[in-house]
């Protein structure tokens, strides 16, 4: 159990540090105290806290940086997020104002957002229902130039579609038959039933109209799958290289390689609350990511799920900004997929 003073200086050193990466030393916490104490009776403080291992010696300095457990017992007992500012709000409220046609294109978007206003490398998962979704139904739109638009809308009015080349002997009325076929055998079914049929059952039908059905097959593969996985984006890759202090960036390649793997990613930027959640460095269980953080948090859009968003930094981040621009982001994402949701659904 720290004394309040303990704790006093325990928080300084954390936000000091997080702000400039310099050790922080006894005459700088004297000076930040609220009440007059002695270099002495700091640096015997420091060095308790020192003992029970909330802070570190760092080599090149006398001063003193958190450890893990030293931002772990921060995170958990001294930390007040800041609210987020006006100015971060309103760039948040106009990226989002714009016209999305799937909330793919939202979810994308709002990655890039999150991490340009942290200056890490930002997460988003879009909304995850507990159902699976189902076919509402599929459409097929000819564009011209042998290219056709394929357009899968599901029950929860999620929109996905992809545009891919045809033979030239694939005319409109080929394509209605075809719409009508899949409609008629698979609308109404959940998505992973659709994926087995369409392999199954689906193929031999199409080839009754098309003689070379690779693309078109692709295709419904391709939306399909997209409609029916948890698909994350990730903003501000190269952040990464802000933050680190080895002049070898290949080093960087295998987390690249962790953060663009779905099922990896999905891993440590599950939220299974409302709440935020912040993981260090260990806690992440992955040896890849021992200098990181990752500041967590969920976004509920009703009957159509919950997505998460998340932001990846190093362990010596701004919490209390990150955390409240965290909280304020998800907010507002939830505003915006609702009314996207409500739109499709009048």
């Amino acid at each position: 159990m720290l004394t309040e003073r303990e704790k006093m200086i325990l928080k300084i050193i954390v936000n000091d540090y997080t702000k400039s990466g310099v050790p922080v030393g006894s005459k700088a916490l004297s000076s930040q105290l609220p009440i007059h104490v002695s270099s002495a009776t700091v640096r015997n403080e420091m060095a308790f806290l020192e003992e029970i291992g909330l802070i570190t010696k760092n080599h090149s300095s006398s001063g003193r940086v958190p450890s893990i457990e030293g931002y772990r017992y921060y995170v958990d007992n001294l930390l007040n997020p800041n609210p987020i500012d006006n100015s971060d709000m309103m760039m948040i409220q106009n990226s989002l104002s714009g016209r999305f046609r799937q909330i793919d294109e939202i979810v994308q978007q709002s990655a890039d957002i999150l991490s340009n206003l942290t200056n890490y490398t930002a997460l988003t998962l879009k909304p995850e229902q507990e159902t699976t979704p189902i076919l509402g139904s599929f459409r097929l739109v000819p564009l011209g130039n042998h290219k056709v638009m394929a357009i899968l809308i599901t029950d929860n009015d999620e929109v996905v579609n992809q545009v891919f080349h045809i033979d030239g002997d694939l005319g409109g009325d080929k394509l209605d038959a075809v719409v009508r076929m899949i409609n008629d055998k698979l609308a109404g079914k959940p998505l992973d039933e659709v994926i087995t049929k369409l392999k199954t059952e689906i193929v031999p039908e199409i080839l009754k109209y098309v003689k070379n059905p690779d693309s078109l097959v692709q295709t419904l593969d391709d939306v399909l799958m997209q409609a029916s996985t948890n698909q994350f984006y990730i903003g501000g890759e190269l952040n990464l290289l802000s933050f680190t202090d080895n002049n070898d960036i290949s080093y960087l390649k295998p987390i690249y390689s962790l953060l663009n793997d779905t099922d990896d990613a999905a891993k440590f930027i599950k939220s299974s609350d409302n709440s935020i959640s912040v993981q260090i460095g260990p806690e992440l269980s992955n040896d890849l990511l021992k200098d990181y953080s990752i500041i967590t948090g969920s976004y509920d859009v009703g009957p159509y799920g919950k997505g998460v968003i998340a932001v990846l930094g190093p362990t010596r981040m701004p919490y209390s900004r990150v955390i409240g621009i965290v909280d304020g982001f998800r907010n507002e994402l939830s505003k915006k997929l609702r009314n996207y949701y409500d739109k499709y659904n009048q």
